[in-house]
């Protein structure tokens, strides 16, 4: 059963990843929605989303980062090309989240919700 669940997660997450990255896409990001950029701390300092959070995926502690979020939550994740928002997305899939889109690349993210990037 496991296996069955994690194959269904697996095939969530790279559908919505494959899903967003798609050109001309928009997506509205309202009061509720959390933005999330899923790269190292150095990758978000050299430019991110304005109003985003960061929160490594391959960080130890990732899963105790995001299990203080609320699994009900609007959440918008992107990264550098979007592999790890995927990921990111799996897992907390995995954790009970549902509300998740894969925004792709840094730019990406830009252009489908019209956020800019801030730049150092």
């Amino acid at each position: 059963m496991k296996k069955i669940l994690l194959a269904i997660a697996l095939a969530f997450g790279l559908t919505v990843g494959v899903a967003a990255c798609s050109s001309g896409e928009t997506y509205t990001v309202t009061d509720e929605t959390v933005i999330i950029d899923v790269r190292t701390p150095q990758e978000f300092a050299d430019g991110h989303l304005v109003g985003a959070i960061n929160i490594d995926v391959q960080s130890p502690d990732f899963r105790d980062q995001v299990m203080a979020l609320d699994t009900d939550g609007e959440y918008f994740i992107y990264c550098r090309s979007g592999n790890r928002s995927g990921q990111a997305i799996t897992q907390m899939f995995q954790m009970g989240f549902t509300d998740m889109t894969n925004g792709g690349s840094v730019q990406q993210a830009s252009n489908m919700t019209g956020i800019d990037v801030i730049v150092p």
